[in-house]
């Protein structure tokens, strides 16, 4: 095998086999490019792998959130509570709808929504907030028992940000399954990835029938029925003006593959995860929380947290080392409320959440992806050891 030692070893990668390749090919081959077939597999493929009643292919996870909370009935004048620590997608749907984002800190240990907190700003939220957007962090499944009872308690509906999450568990059920919607990415990055497109899953037929609508322009029928019956069907009726938000078969044909090798990706993920949390214990970081008994971790993400307080180099400098040593990292995430459209309209300090705050000042995000070697992986733990067992304050 050639010597990959020298190669930049980069963040992320997907990981394309033949078997994407094939289900493309066809797909080109079958004069089918939009949504068709294709989608409406990946879709039924995917509910049965979560166990949710329906499944929704769009074209992006920010597109599924959007959709989710507008047919769950957020809008103008409504706040939505939310985490800081999170990709800027998570809040932006909530003002496209007219409402307002409700930021919460995040637990110091998981960097998932705070449950307690969470019940503080509720309690005293006026008006009282009409949704929660919970983001399953790096993989690892919020407290979504207590975060739901706070949600019915206070007549909320839930959202996930699964973005993170395929495939996870919580207390024996699979994410995808316990909120009133639940949103997937598949972006290039992500656990499974088609390119761009995401997914939305809910049990809830009325939800699922207005996300179905308002994914393509409102239109009250899909185009594949339209354009592929064998009588006229040409008539279609515009119930609301809609978005176009639909996932064409050209990423789902990708993604009905990645789909089949989506705990095969889990499982070395997980062993990459066991490998890092082993070699890095004796450092000095904060290594990242495991699942909780009986749950499955995504493992999307590795992130370590820096004790900045026994090291002679900060985060940045050591993002700079790890890049002189070949291996590409990145930071997951700089917080919302530090970003200057949230900051700015919203009156934010840095300290205002100071557990998210304190979290990215010293988070960097390891390379942990399927098409790893066990080389790239010890590469990882050679760079990261040798920088951190020699920056001693």
């Amino acid at each position: 095998m050639p010597d990959r030692s020298a190669e930049f070893l980069p963040f992320a990668l997907p990981s394309i086999g033949p078997e994407e390749i094939r289900e493309v090919v066809d797909t080109l081959e079958s004069g089918w490019l939009t949504t068709g077939p294709k989608a409406r597999r990946f879709e039924e493929d995917f509910a049965a792998a979560v166990g949710a009643g329906h499944a929704l292919a769009v074209n992006s996870a920010t597109a599924g959130l959007h959709l989710a909370l507008e047919a769950l009935g957020v809008g103008p004048g409504d706040q939505v509570v939310t985490t800081p620590y999170t990709f800027t997608a998570t809040a932006e749907v909530v003002r496209y709808l007219g409402a307002d984002p409700l930021f919460v800190d995040v637990d110091p240990d998981t960097l998932n929504l705070d449950p307690e907190a969470v019940r503080r700003v509720v309690e005293t939220a006026s008006p009282r907030p009409k949704a929660m957007i919970p983001v399953h962090f790096a993989g690892r499944a919020c407290a979504m028992d207590a975060l739901l009872a706070i949600a019915r308690e206070h007549g909320m509906k839930v959202v996930e940000d699964a973005a993170h999450a395929f495939p996870a568990s919580h207390g024996g059920r699979a994410i995808g399954t316990i909120g009133d919607a639940t949103v997937f990415s598949f972006y290039v990055t992500k656990t499974i990835a088609t390119g761009e497109g995401g997914m939305v899953t809910t049990e809830d037929p009325a939800v699922a029938e207005r996300i179905r609508t308002m994914r393509l322009h409102g239109i009250s029928r899909d185009v594949f029925d339209r354009y592929r019956s064998e009588k006229p069907n040409w008539y279609y009726e515009v119930v609301a003006p809609g978005y176009k938000y639909n996932m064409p078969d050209m990423a789902a044909a990708v993604g009905i593959q990645q789909l089949a090798k989506a705990e095969a990706f889990r499982a070395r993920r997980e062993a990459i995860a066991r490998r890092y949390t082993e070699a890095f214990a004796a450092l000095p970081v904060r290594l990242p929380v495991g699942p909780a008994a009986g749950e499955t971790h995504a493992w999307h993400l590795y992130v370590l947290r820096l004790a900045l307080e026994e090291l002679d180099i900060g985060r940045d400098r050591f993002i700079e080392r790890m890049a002189e040593a070949g291996i590409g990292t990145s930071v997951h995430f700089i917080p919302l409320h530090i970003q200057p459209y949230w900051r700015e309209r919203y009156g934010l300090a840095p300290q205002d959440f100071p557990r998210a705050w304190d979290a990215y000042q010293r988070a960097v995000s390891l390379p942990i992806y399927p098409a790893m070697s066990d080389a790239d992986v010890e590469r990882v733990v050679a760079a990261v050891t040798d920088i951190l067992g020699g920056a001693g304050a």
